[in-house]
């Protein structure tokens, strides 16, 4: 999983589409907001976006990766997932 930390007034819901310099035109202009989870508490919402079908395109599930991480995604591992 990658996982990007952003400052935002905008409070996207179900169906919006979400544009990001990590999205490769190649794969999509954009990912589609499949669930929104809002945490009052902690002041938080995180924004789950429609998985990208790898298969499909012609570059490597690597490359792609790197290709985030150069413009500011992180790779979360399974351990602090459930931090």
């Amino acid at each position: 999983m990658v996982m990007k930390t952003i400052q935002s007034t905008v409070r996207p819901v179900k169906g919006d589409i979400i544009d990001d310099p990590g999205f490769d035109s190649r794969f999509h202009n954009g990912y589609e907001v499949v669930k929104v989870t809002l945490n009052y508490e902690s002041n938080e919402c995180y924004v789950s976006l429609h998985p990208i079908a790898i298969d499909l395109e012609e570059n490597t599930l690597n490359d792609y990766i790197d290709h985030l991480v150069t413009n500011g995604w992180r790779i979360i591992s399974k351990e602090e997932l459930l931090i």
